[in-house]
C-alpha cells in the first residue's frame, strides 16, 4: 500500500497523516468512509451467529437503570424475551465478537485497514440494537474504528478525567459522563477513537431501521501480560553463559547472624548476581512476538482439509492460488514466518512468496507459476499448512 496516497476510508487524508495526527491521539469523524456501505449481514444472520457454540456473544440489557449481561450461545427463546419496540425502561444490545472468523466479507473488510500492522489487529465486533440500545458510557484501552452499518448511532465523547465506574455492573460503565462533542453516524460513516477516551454510543432507529455497528478493534496487551507471557515463553530458552557460572551457591564468607530464620543481605546479593547472568536476545523477543501475536484464541479451531497427495495439492494450487483461512493470523520478521504460532524460516523467492501471503492473505496462481521451480521445502510447508486447515485453495 502507498501510505502517502489519500484514502476515502480516512476522509481523504493519507495513512501517514492519520498516524501522525490522530492515531493514539484524538478522534476522527469520517463521513462516507465507505460510500454505500450498509453492513455485511442482517440482524437475523447476526442473531444466528450468536446461537453458534463456537461464537463469542453477549446480550447487554439496561432494565430500570440496572445493567445486566448474558453470554452466548443463545437460542430463540433468549431473543423472544427482549422487547422488539423501543422501551425506555428496557434497552438492550447484542454484541458478537470475531465476526471476521466466520464471514469472508468481514475478513475482506479488515484488509482495508492494512495501514495498521496485522500484529495490532484484534477482531471485528458487530453490534445490533433497537432504538436507545447500547452498552452505556465507557472507555476502552485500545484503538477502535466504529463503522456504521444499517440504521444510525449517536456517538458522544467526553474529555473527562473522572473514570469512576458503576459498582457491581457487569461492564466497565462510567458513573458520570460529561458530553464534549456528539455526532450522529449514518450508514457508511465511521468514527475513530483513541484509547481511554470516554464515549457513549446510542442506537437511533427513529421508528425505521434498527442500528448495526461494525467495530474494528486493535489489541493492546497490558505490560504485565506481555512480561508474564514472555517469561513463560522463555522458560526453556533462557541462556546463561556457562563460563560465568562457578557451580553451586557458595558462602565461604558466612558469618554468624542474630536471627537464624532471617534471609541475610549477603545471600540476597549473591543470588542477585547469579540472576543477572540470565540473558535473552533481540531474536528471542522477535520469536516471542511472532508466536504470541499469531497464536489463535482458545476458542478458535481449524478444520483440517481432506488429505490428498502433495503432488495433487501443488498442481491444484498452481491453478487456483492459495488463501489463508479466515481465522489464521500470519506475521513475519526478516526470514522467519509465523502462522498461528508455528514458526518457519525461508529466504529468497520462497520468502517473497510468503511475504505476499502474509500481507495480502492470499497467493495468486500466477505467483506460484512464475516462481519456478518452487523450493521443495516451501512446497512441503504449504502442504502441511493446507492439511492443518491453516490455508485453502483460493
Amino acid at each position: 500500500m502507498a501510505h502517502s496516497q489519500a484514502l476515502e476510508l480516512l476522509g481523504n487524508i493519507t495513512p501517514e497523516q492519520f498516524l501522525n495526527e490522530y492515531w493514539h491521539k484524538k478522534p476522527l469523524l469520517i463521513r462516507r468512509a465507505i460510500p454505500g456501505f450498509t453492513g455485511l449481514l442482517s440482524p437475523e444472520e447476526l442473531a444466528g451467529l450468536a446461537c453458534e457454540d463456537d461464537v463469542q456473544s453477549r446480550i447487554i440489557e439496561e432494565i430500570h437503570g440496572i445493567w445486566h449481561a448474558k453470554h452466548g450461545p443463545f437460542n430463540e427463546e433468549d431473543f423472544a424475551t427482549l422487547p422488539e419496540a423501543p422501551d425506555s425502561e428496557h434497552r438492550w444490545t447484542l454484541l458478537v465478537q470475531s465476526v471476521n472468523h466466520f464471514l469472508p466479507e468481514a475478513s475482506a473488510l479488515l484488509q482495508q485497514f492494512n495501514f495498521i500492522p496485522h500484529a495490532r489487529l484484534d477482531d471485528l465486533m458487530v453490534s445490533y440494537a433497537p432504538d436507545g440500545g447500547g452498552v452505556g458510557p465507557h472507555f476502552d484501552s485500545y484503538d477502535v474504528f466504529l463503522l456504521q452499518g444499517q440504521g444510525k448511532r449517536l456517538w458522544r465523547i467526553s474529555e473527562q478525567t473522572d473514570l469512576t465506574l458503576i459498582d457491581g455492573a457487569p461492564l466497565r460503565i462510567l458513573q458520570h459522563f460529561d458530553t464534549a462533542q456528539e455526532w450522529l453516524l449514518e450508514a457508511g460513516d465511521m468514527l475513530y477513537l483513541p484509547p481511554h477516551l470516554a464515549h457513549w454510543g446510542i442506537a437511533v432507529s427513529e421508528g425505521k431501521t434498527d442500528c448495526m455497528t461494525y467495530s474494528i478493534g486493535f489489541r493492546a496487551p497490558k505490560e504485565q501480560e506481555l512480561a508474564t507471557e514472555f517469561l513463560g515463553f522463555m522458560q526453556d530458552k533462557l541462556s546463561i553463559d556457562p563460563a560465568a557460572l562457578t557451580g553451586r551457591y557458595q558462602d565461604d564468607d558466612l558469618t554468624p547472624q542474630a536471627h537464624p530464620a532471617e534471609i541475610n543481605e549477603a545471600m540476597v546479593q549473591k543470588v542477585e548476581s547469579i540472576l543477572k547472568k540470565i540473558q535473552w536476545s533481540k531474536q528471542d523477543i522477535v520469536a516471542f512476538l511472532g508466536t504470541y501475536l499469531s497464536e489463535p484464541k482458545p476458542d478458535v479451531l481449524f478444520e483440517p482439509n481432506k488429505k490428498i497427495s502433495k503432488r495433487n495439492f501443488v498442481e491444484k494450487a498452481k491453478h487456483t492460488g492459495l488463501v489463508l483461512d479466515i481465522k489464521s493470523q500470519m506475521l513475519f520478521s526478516e526470514s522467519t514466518f509465523y502462522l498461528n504460532a508455528e514458526a518457519a524460516d525461508f529466504t529468497g523467492v520462497s520468502a517473497s512468496l510468503l511475504q505476499t501471503l502474509a500481507d495480502n492473505r492470499k497467493l495468486d496462481a500466477n505467483d506460484l507459476i512464475t516462481a519456478h521451480p518452487l523450493n521443495e521445502h516451501l512446497l512441503q510447508q504449504l502442504y502441511d499448512w493446507y492439511l492443518a486447515g491453516f490455508i485453502h485453495y483460493a
